[in-house]
Order: structure tokens, then C-alpha cells, then sequence
């Protein structure tokens, strides 16, 4: 019987954070998420995340582009249209629509869930995935001042973390890495994202984050840029990782070519789903390139997604995989994700994205609904 969805209502939550969140290009103290209800024709539900942000500041996608996008032409290429297979969603999705990536990954990877919880299988299992569990990163955003970072930093890592990620910009960022670096030792795993707050002038200043011993530095540049990564990664020891970069398979076989980065961070929704994930995931293996799975402050709905796709073999480093806890006072779904020793389980047990989603904690912070059927 094939894949097909009869009906998506399309959500808008307004989730407030436990504290704002401030990256090199903006601050959120709220977070606007779209949630996608798929239903099969037997009534068969299934729940996706859209993970993009109020603004174009990570992705020139934001929820309002996203929720246009998936109304008017992702949802009618999708609705009553039968697939065998959920690899099938990406090449129509594809065909005459540049763009849109995570309106598009929505729907994609919703589908995919519906295929590993019609087969009875938990959608780690489906993927691929083999870990029973994931070691956890966090990612601290910037600071008042080194001293405060310092003390997010020393919080973290006495919770278990595995990783620490320090978003830094110019003005915020040698002085404050020194000052965690020297708190926690020479041998704690630290890396720092710039979400391309540098540019081509900044090279020298960049090259100075080798005093750090530093696992990654992750988008110092532009976010469509390999030339210049190439270039920067020739003078650096550290590696580079790509995040905004890597929208594509293609994208990946270019870093390779260029050498312009030696980690990819794969956030599904950003390369339009998990058909070009798991081509990512099986590109960086073949090259022996280490891959994780990073963040975008998604809800507990968004964060099952993330964790079944960084269960596949080569997600080597630890993910933004943090529990629940770590962003929302309450979440949306049961059980709620936590962290254990540094690390989440991956829930095997249960088909589908093994989470259940809280209805009524949905329905009282959603502002905006639409449903969207077949026919």
C-alpha cells in the first residue's frame, strides 16, 4: 500500500525559551514553530517540525516563507500522490522548485516517519542508525562578558556534556574562548561557531583560534562561501567545520573537491531532508570526514528527528542533541528528552519518532492553523 498523505494542518506555536539565545547575528527570548500534522487516509497521524526562525538570519527561509511555501507548493505536489518509498519525496519536491529547503524537509521527513511507523519501526532503525545512544554537546550563546561565559561553561560541563560550543563574533570571541579554555583545561572539548560573522580581512585574527586547542571552528565565513573557507582552512591547523555552507549533496562533494572544511555539521531540514542527509552521511564517510548533527532550537517533535539521523555510524562527534530542559520549561512532547552521563538514548523501542506529542500543551500555544487537503 503506498505512502500517501490525505490531509496536513499546519500549526504555529509560540514557545517561549528559558532564557534568550544570542547567536553573532540576533537574539530570540521566543521561539515561532511550525508544526506539521500528517494524516494518512486511515487516519493515521504523524508530527514534523519546520525548524526555520522567525528571520532570515541563519537561512533566508523563516517561518512565514516556510508556512507559504508548504501551503501553496510543497503540500499540493505531496497530497493524495502515493510513494512506494519515502526516498521518492525529495526528487518531486525538486523538480521545477529551487529553494525552500526546510519547508520542503518538513514534509519529507514527515514521510519518512510515516514509513518507519507503518513498517513498526522506530525511524532511527528505519534511517540506518545503529547507536543506542548519543554522545550530547551544548551550545552556549554569547555572553555579557568572559566572565559569564565562564560560568555557563563550567554548568555545562559539570552536567556531563561532552562538547561545548561557544558562539562567538568579532569583539566577543579570542578573549572569551581564553578565559573558558583556561577554566576548564587544555583537554576539554570546546569548539566555537561564528555563523559567518568574518570575512576575508579577518584571516590573521581567525588564525589565532589554533591557540585553543580547539575541535572545530565551525562557519567563520560567508554562508554561501567555499572559495574563501579553502583558502582559510590552508592557514589554519583547527578544522573547519561547514554548517550553512552544506545544502546539498553537491555542495558536500564541492567542500571535498575545494577542501574547504574538515567536519560537516548536517542539520536535516537545512539540506531539504533526510534523502540528502543520509547521501551527505555516506559522501563524508567515503572521504573519511566526520559528521554531527547540529541544532536549531527545535522542540522536542524537532529534536526526534535529529536524534534518529545522528544514530547513523559516521555521526562520530558529539551533537547539539541537549534535553529538553536545556531550552523550554515544558516541552511538547512525552517523555520529554533528557540526558544521561552525556549522553540521550535513542528510543528503539517505540515506531515512529518515539516521542508522544502533548496535544493539549499544542493546542494552548498555537496561534495560527491551517489545514491543507487532498482534492
Amino acid at each position: 500500500m503506498p505512502l500517501t498523505v490525505q490531509q496536513i494542518t499546519l500549526r504555529e506555536l509560540r514557545l517561549p525559551l528559558r532564557e534568550p539565545f544570542q547567536i553573532s547575528s540576533g537574539s530570540a527570548d521566543v521561539r515561532r514553530i511550525v508544526l506539521l500534522e500528517l494524516r494518512e487516509g486511515d487516519g493515521t497521524t504523524t508530527w514534523s517540525e519546520c525548524v526555520a526562525g522567525e528571520y532570515p538570519n541563519y537561512s533566508p527561509e523563516t517561518a512565514d516563507t516556510a508556512w507559504l511555501a508548504i501551503s501553496e507548493w510543497v503540500a499540493p505536489r505531496i497530497l493524495g500522490t502515493g510513494f512506494t518509498t519515502p526516498r521518492q519525496v525529495h526528487a518531486v519536491l525538486e523538480h521545477g522548485f529551487r529553494g525552500h529547503n526546510m519547508a520542503k524537509a518538513a514534509v519529507e521527513m514527515g514521510i519518512w516517519a510515516m514509513a518507519a511507523q507503518r513498517q513498526g519501526s522506530s525511524l532511527a532503525t528505519f534511517l540506518g542508525g545503529s547507536r543506542e545512544q548519543i554522545a550530547t554537546g551544548i551550545s552556549l550563546g554569547i555572553q555579557s562578558d568572559p566572565a559569564a561565559l565562564v560560568g555557563k561553561a563550567r554548568d555545562a560541563a559539570a552536567q556531563g556534556y561532552q562538547k561545548l560550543k561557544l558562539k562567538v563574533k568579532p569583539g566577543a570571541d579570542l578573549e572569551y574562548v581564553a578565559a573558558v579554555r583556561q577554566a576548564l583545561g587544555d583537554t576539554f572539548p570546546l569548539m566555537v561557531d561564528a555563523n559567518n560573522a568574518y570575512t576575508e580581512q579577518d584571516f590573521d585574527h581567525l588564525a589565532r583560534f589554533d591557540d585553543f586547542n580547539l575541535i572545530m571552528i565551525e562557519q567563520p565565513l560567508a554562508w554561501d562561501d567555499l572559495v574563501r573557507h579553502a583558502a582559510l582552512q590552508r592557514l589554519l591547523a583547527t578544522p573547519i567545520c561547514l554548517d550553512e555552507s552544506i545544502t546539498s549533496v553537491d555542495r558536500a562533494a564541492d567542500m571535498v573537491r575545494l577542501e574547504s572544511g574538515r567536519i560537516v555539521n548536517i542539520k536535516p531540514a537545512r539540506v531539504g531532508g533526510f534523502t540528502q542527509s543520509l547521501a551527505i552521511h555516506d559522501l563524508c564517510a567515503q572521504h573519511g570526514i566526520p559528521v554531527w548533527c547540529g541544532g536549531m532550537l527545535e522542540s522536542g517533535i524537532g529534536r526526534a528527528y535529529n536524534v534518529a539521523l545522528a544514530s547513523l555510524p559516521n555521526f562520530t562527534l558529539p551533537g547539539d542533541l541537549s534535553p529538553s530542559a536545556r531550552y523550554w520549561e515544558r516541552d511538547i512532547v512525552t517523555p520529554e528528552w533528557t540526558m544521561r552521563d552525556g549522553m540521550v538514548a535513542v528510543p528503539r523501542k517505540q515506531p515512529g519518532i518515539g516521542v508522544a506529542v502533548d496535544i493539549d500543551r499544542v493546542d494552548n500555544l498555537t496561534v495560527r492553523t491551517q489545514v491543507l487537503s487532498a482534492g
